[in-house]
C-alpha cells in the first residue's frame, strides 16, 4: 500500500454486513477497485462490486471480530505497489507489505491485523548517478539516472509512464531517498526514485514481439525437448508430490534471467518457509553473489487470508513489468495459479454470482488469460528490449489435467509440462511426461539452438521424440505379452529409449554438477546415445544377439555422463569406447 494512499484516507461509510473476506458498506463514496480500511483497526480491503447504496469489498485480512456499524474508509485510490530501489532481496505479502518490516514492527513473527508499512524504505540514502544532463530532452520511460540496488542488479531510474517528459533543467550526483527529488523539468514535473503503479493495469511498452530466444533453464527435459521462449509461457501441471515446487525452485536458480519474481501463491506455509530459508543461502551461478540479489519473494501462504492471494498474482507481475521496462529479462514464478483460482471462487461464491463449471466463477478464462498475457518480449516505451517470461503452476486435485483451471491454463500457454506422479513414484525426477507435454515455441527457437550449439539440434531432438513415441507403443505390446515376444529390433529401441530416459530424461537437481545441464551438454548427451544406437543396429544387422549388445561394459556409462565436469572429453572416450567392444562381437 502506498504512502501517499495512506496519507489520503477519508471516513465515508459503515460496515452493513460481514462473510468471511467479504464485507458490505452503506453510504462509503468509492469506485471499483479502490483501496479502502474496514472497521476500527483499520484493515485492507478493495472494492469489488457496488449497487446502489451497497458497496462490497473483499479485505486482505482475516475479518473476525468485525461487525455491522464499524467505519469504512476510502482512499480513493486502486490497490497500488511502491516501485523503486529496495524490491530486490525483498520477501513481501500479497499486497507488497515487507515481512522483515512488519515483524520488527510487531516484535514477533505473528502480525497483529491492520498493520501496514510501505513496499520499499522510503528514508534509507541511495547513490543515485545521472545518466542524462541539463538540457538534455526526457521522454516517458527515458533513464534519467542509475542506483546500486544490489551487488547484482544495476536500478535504473526512469520518467515515469504518466509523466509527459521535456527538457531537465536540474539533475545532480548524490545519494537520496526514494522520495527526494533527482531531476526537474521544464514543465514542473519532479522525477523521483519511487513510482506507484495499479496492480490490476498492464504498465505501457511500444511493441510485443515474437521471442525468439530461449530462456535456457538448465534442465535437460526442458531445453531439450520442451523449450521456452523469453517471454514466453508454461504451465507445470501435477498432483501433490509431483514435484511442481521443486521445479519451480530449479527454474528460479538456474534460468537465463536477470530478474526472478516467485510468488508463492497459496502454497503449504512450510514450503514456503524453505523458499525463503534457502534462497538467502544459494550462490547465483551466473556472479557468484547471493542469488536474493536479484529475486524478489512474494510470500502468501495457505493460513493467509484468501483475498490477499488473489491479488499476489498482480502485485508479482507488476514488479516484473517495472524491471522489464529497464530493459531485463525477468522470469515470474507463479505457485500455484490453482490457489489462485479457488481464492476467485471463495469470494465469487461469497458474491452470490453465478458459478460456471465445479464452481469456479464465469469469468475464471477471462482473468487467467489477462495474467498470462502481461508476458511477453518488448519494446519498451523507451527503445530497450525487455522481457517478462511467466511459469504457472497448476495443482489440479487428484491430478485430474480435465479440471477447469489446468484446462483454462492449457487454452492460453504455449508451453505444457505436464507432471506424472507415476514417474514421481517410480523415483524419475525432474517428473515431467513426455507423451503428454509439448511446447509450441520449438520452431521459431531452433534457429538460435543451430547458431549457439550445433546446425542438428531439431534433427537430434525429432530423432529422440521418435524413439520415445515408439517406446510408448511398444509397451503396450510388452504388458500384453512380455518383452521376449518381441523381435530383437524392437527390444534394441527399448534398450535405446531406457538409456533416453535414465541419462537423458531423468536429472539430479540435489548432485552439485547434475542440477544444471548447459544446451552444449544436453546436447552432448543425446548424441552419445544416439551413437549407441547406431552402432547397436549396425552390430544387430551384423547377426550379434541383442543380448550381447546390451551386455557390453561402456553402456552404463551413458548414465554416468550427467554428473560428470570434464564431459565433453569424457563423451568422446566413451563414444570410442562404445563403437570398439559393440565391433569387436562382430
Amino acid at each position: 500500500m502506498s504512502q501517499a494512499t495512506q496519507d489520503s484516507v477519508r471516513e465515508d461509510g459503515v460496515i452493513a454486513s460481514v462473510s468471511g473476506p467479504v464485507v458490505t458498506a452503506r453510504g462509503l463514496d468509492a469506485r471499483m477497485n479502490d483501496v479502502v480500511y474496514v472497521g476500527d483497526e483499520g484493515l485492507m480491503g478493495e472494492v469489488i462490486e457496488i449497487e446502489g447504496d451497497i458497496t462490497t469489498i473483499q479485505v486482505y485480512e482475516e475479518t473476525s471480530g468485525v461487525g455491522p456499524g464499524e467505519p469504512v474508509e476510502s482512499t480513493g485510490e486502486p490497490l497500488t505497489v511502491d516501485l523503486g530501489p529496495g524490491m530486490m532481496d525483498a520477501i513481501y505479502d500479497g499486497v507488497q507489505r515487507p515481512l522483515d518490516v512488519l515483524e520488527e514492527k510487531m516484535n514477533s513473527a505473528f502480525l497483529d491485523r491492520g498493520v501496514d508499512a510501505p513496499g520499499i524504505d522510503l528514508e534509507k540514502k541511495w547513490e543515485f548517478e545521472p545518466t542524462v544532463s541539463v538540457g538534455d530532452e526526457v521522454a516517458t520511460g527515458d533513464v534519467v539516472g542509475t542506483v546500486p540496488e544490489t551487488v547484482t542488479i544495476e536500478h535504473k531510474v526512469m520518467v515515469p509512464p504518466d509523466f509527459e517528459g521535456g527538457e531537465v533543467v536540474a539533475i545532480e550526483e548524490g545519494e537520496f531517498s526514494v522520495t527526494e527529488t533527482v531531476a526537474e523539468l521544464d514543465n514542473g514535473e519532479e522525477i523521483t526514485m519511487h513510482q506507484e503503479w495499479p496492480v490490476r493495469q498492464a504498465r505501457p511498452a511500444a511493441e510485443k514481439k515474437t521471442p525468439r530466444e530461449p530462456l535456457v533453464s538448465g534442465q535437460r527435459i526442458l531445453d531439450g525437448l520442451f523449450p521456452i521462449a523469453k517471454g514466453g509461457t508454461a504451465a507445470i501441471p501435477g498432483p501433490f508430490g509431483s514435484g511442481k515446487t521443486v521445479t519451480q525452485h530449479q527454474l528460479a536458480k538456474w534460468a537465463d534471467a536477470d530478474i526472478v519474481v516467485y510468488v508463492g501463491c497459496g502454497e503449504r506455509g512450510n514450503e514456503m518457509t524453505e523458499v525463503i530459508e534457502d534462497f538467502p543461502e544459494l550462490d547465483d551461478p551466473k556472479t557468484g553473489n547471493p542469488l536474493m540479489a536479484r529475486t524478489c519473494l512474494i510470500a502468501n501462504t495457505s493460513n493467509m487470508p484468501v483475498a490477499a492471494r488473489e491479488s499476489c498474482i498482480y502485485t508479482g507481475i507488476t514488479i516484473a513489468e517495472y524491471y522489464r521496462d529497464m530493459g531485463y529479462d525477468v522470469a515470474l514464478m507463479a505457485d500455484s495459479t490453482s490457489r489462485w483460482a479457488e481464492a476467485m471462487r471463495e469470494i465469487s461464491s461469497r458474491l452470490e454470482e453465478m458459478p460456471g463449471e465445479e464452481g469456479y466463477p464465469a469469468y475464471l478464462a477471462a482473468r487467467l488469460s489477462e495474467f498470462y498475457e502481461r508476458a511477453g518480449y518488448f519494446t519498451t516505451v523507451n527503445g530497450e528490449e525487455g522481457s517478462v517470461s511467466v511459469i504457472g503452476a497448476v495443482s489440479p486435485p487428484g491430478g485430474d489435467f480435465s479440471e477447469p483451471v489446468t484446462q483454462n491454463t492449457l487454452r492460453i500457454v504455449k508451453t505444457f509440462w505436464a507432471l506424472d506422479a507415476d514417474l514421481a513414484e517410480r523415483r524419475h525426477f525432474p517428473a515431467i511426461n513426455w507423451n503428454e507435454s509439448y511446447s509450441l515455441y520449438q520452431e521459431q527457437l531452433d534457429p538460435w539452438f543451430v547458431e549457439n550449439v550445433e546446425d542438428d539440434w531439431a534433427e537430434e531432438r525429432q530423432w529422440a521424440v521418435d524413439v520415445l513415441d515408439e517406446e510408448n507403443e511398444l509397451q503396450e505390446i510388452v504388458q500384453l505379452v512380455g518383452k521376449d515376444a518381441l523381435p530383437e529390433d524392437q527390444q534394441l529401441t527399448l534398450e535405446i529409449a531406457r538409456y533416453l530416459r535414465e541419462a537423458y530424461l531423468q536429472q539430479n537437481a540435489f548432485h552439485p554438477t547434475d542440477t544444471y545441464c548447459s544446451p552444449e551438454k544436453t546436447y552432448g548427451i543425446l548424441t552419445a546415445i544416439h551413437a549407441f544406437n547406431d552402432e547397436a543396429f549396425k552390430a544387430l544387422e551384423a547377426g550379434v544377439p541383442v543380448e550381447e549388445i546390451q551386455a557390453i561394459e561402456a553402456a552404463p556409462r551413458l548414465n554416468r555422463i550427467g554428473v560428470q565436469e570434464d564431459w565433453e572429453a569424457y563423451i568422446e572416450d566413451l563414444k570410442a569406447e562404445i563403437t570398439e567392444q559393440l565391433r569387436e562381437l562382430y
